[in-house]
Parts: C-alpha cells; structure tokens; sequence
C-alpha cells in the first residue's frame, strides 16, 4: 500500500508496444491496470518467436503487473461491461486507430456519462482528430516521416532506424505523464498524444536550430554531435570507443592523459568553438592517437580523471555488467519458478520496491475483475 499509484485503477486497451509500455510503466508504481482484451488476446502474446512455459517474452517484457480480462467491445454486452470497469476507474489507455478508439467508444465523451472524472488517453499515430489521424503509424514510420531516420547512421550509408521502438517507447512515457498530469488535475478529460508529435518535440534542439537559422541538421561521421568536439565514437586498437567532452577543463585533462598537452594552448584546439570549426583536423589527429590502445584500456585511463568515456558494447555486455548488477535492473518474473526475466522499473522511490508479478495469461483474471466492479 506503499506504492506511489496504490488505489489508482487504470484500464489499458491496447496492443503491441506504446500502450502497454505506458500501462507497465502505471503498473510497477502501483497502480491496478486491467487489461481489455479481445477474445484473440493482443497480438504482442505470439509476436516473439520466444516462450518461457506459456508465456512469450516480448508480451510479458510489457505487460507484468497486469489483471487480463476479455471483452467483445464491439458487442453490446461488451460496451455494457466496459462501463461497468470505468465507473470506478481513474483512467483508461489505449493506442488503436481513431477510427476504433471511436468505434469502441473509448473517448472521453463516449465513456463520461459512466463516470465523469475519468481520463481517458488516446495514444496514437497523428492524433485523435485531423486529416491525417487513421493513417496507418508504426514505430518505423514515424521515425522516417520526423527525419530520426535521416539524422542516423553514417552519411554514406542508408538512412538508419534507432536500434530499438524509440517511437513506441517514447510516447508510451509521455502518455504516463499526461495521464497523471490529468489525474492530480483532479478531472477528467481527454489527453490526446501523437506519436509523430512526441518525437518532433524530442528532436527539440536540432527543431531549433532549422526553425531559427535555416540550418540543414544532417548526419555526421561516426554518430557525431552536431556542436560538441570531440563527442562521438573513436575507432581504437580493439574496439570503439565513445568520447564526449564538454568543457575545456576536461578536454585539458584528456590532452595531458593521451600525450600531447601542446593541444591545450594550440588556437586550433584550445576551445569548444576552435574545435568545432576545425572539427576535421580536430577529429583526424585524436583518431591517430586513440589508435596506440584499445577502447577498454582508454576507458581505464581516462575515466578516472572525469572525462566522459565509455566503450561500445551489446545490449548482452549490458545486462551482464556490473553496472546493471548494482542497479537490480535484471529482474525474475514471479517466484521464481519459470527462469523469465526482464528489465526492472527505471523509476526508484524510497520505501518502495515493486514486486514483480508474471504477465497475465488470457481472460486470467475475470472473475476477479468481475467481483470489484459495481453490478
């Protein structure tokens, strides 16, 4: 009872990735999400080719913590049933189409006569409304049409996708925020989040400068920052590794670490601005050097004196390090008796921990949901 939601109640109407995340996201601070599905399940229980016991690992890396209930919401016993859910529900979440949020009356003005504080979040591709608003949005499309795409990988390589639902993800956080921005607001309404909205407003900084100045933001080698030098990736002796420097009390700390403090009273070198505007030269000679030791023995030298270095690695390095051991943020489902395993909540509150349940199995939790909800 602890838990920062404890009492909160949400129903989550959703599939695949943005909604769920953003009903996960609810459920491991405590709030009760119920799940509505349809009588097929969300599609997300068989996308992975992967199952621990019954469960599949991408459905259950999303949906923990969660009560499963299924309802025909295009029947009218459906409809019936989801009113009597909502009555002493907080919210309600969901990412279809508009053309089915409004077809299985999942808005605010088709649910509001159930019970008037209740918020209700369409999580969607360009919005609840307008000309664009049933266009089909996926992850990738979205990260195409906002220019993400055009602004990764190398520039003479195709235009690159983010390694992982950036879209999805994004907009499933942005969603808990609105939702509960609603809910301490102390009314109900309709919050209405577009995904291709969130991720122009994440591209804040490069926005500006076209916006402002007409600049062509474009890709740089080796995933570099459009105004920060250095901060990229080096190529090593073995490895890659990652610089990112900031200030010139660090870039003068590196430059007596690697052996050629003359950089730091060079003009060419001295500052942020001299470095940036010969950014090539600048690049090529620290390249040279970083050649004389591998990414791990770089990272030994210089991490200790401040200067930000870190040497790529997999998403396995990761969940496998000593960082994420001393985060707990490998996590096992349940009691343990099935080896399934996921990301912890990245959201920590003093006094709370989260107990981390299995995903529901279909329906499970119907009878259940069915007892707490008025007649």
């Amino acid at each position: 009872m602890n838990a920062p939601l404890a009492g909160i109640r949400v129903v989550e109407v959703g599939h695949m990735l943005a909604g769920p995340y953003c009903g996960l996201m609810l459920a491991d601070m405590g709030a009760e999400v119920i799940k509505i599905e349809p009588p097929e399940g969300d599609i997300a229980r068989s996308v992975s080719p992967h199952f621990i016991g019954p469960h599949n690992a991408y459905f259950a890396s999303l949906n923990r913590n969660k009560k499963s209930v299924v309802i025909d919401l295009a029947s009218g016993e459906g409809q019936e049933a989801l009113g009597r859910i909502v009555t002493d529900s907080h919210a309600l979440v969901t990412n279809l189409r508009p053309s089915a949020i409004r077809k299985l009356g999942l808005t605010y003005a088709a649910l509001r006569h159930w019970n008037e504080r209740l918020v209700c979040v369409a999580l969607t591709g360009y919005g609840l409304e307008g000309p664009y608003s049933d266009s089909p949005a996926y992850d990738y499309v979205i990260q195409a049409m906002t220019g993400v795409m055009a602004l990764t990988g190398d520039p003479a390589a195709p235009p690159t996708k983010a390694g992982y639902s950036v879209v999805d993800n994004s907009a499933g956080l942005v969603a808990v925020v609105g939702l509960l921005a609603k809910i301490v607001q102390g009314q109900g309404g309709q919050v209405d989040v577009a995904m291709y909205d969130v991720m122009l407003s994440q591209l804040n900084y490069l926005a500006g400068a076209a916006l402002n100045t007409g600049d062509v933001i474009e890709r740089l080698p080796n995933s570099s920052h459009p105004y920060v030098v250095p901060a990229q990736i080096f190529p090593t002796a073995a490895g890659w590794l990652t610089l990112f420097i900031t200030h010139d009390k660090f870039w003068q700390k590196f430059c007596n670490e690697i052996g050629r403090p003359e950089w730091i009273a060079d003009p060419v070198f001295a500052t942020m601005s001299s470095r940036r505007e010969h950014r090539v030269e600048v690049i090529a000679r620290i390249t040279d050097v970083l050649q004389g030791a591998t990414a791990a023995q770089w990272v030994a030298r210089l991490a200790p004196l401040g200067v930000v270095a870190a040497e790529v690695g997999t998403l396995s390095d990761a969940l496998q390090s000593d960082l994420t051991r001393s985060r707990a943020m490998v996590i096992t489902l349940g009691d343990g008796s099935l080896p399934l395993r996921a990301v912890a909540s990245p959201i920590r509150f003093e006094g709370y921990a989260p107990q981390y349940g299995l995903p529901p199995l279909l329906d499970e939790h119907h009878s259940v949901v069915f007892r707490t909800v008025p007649a």
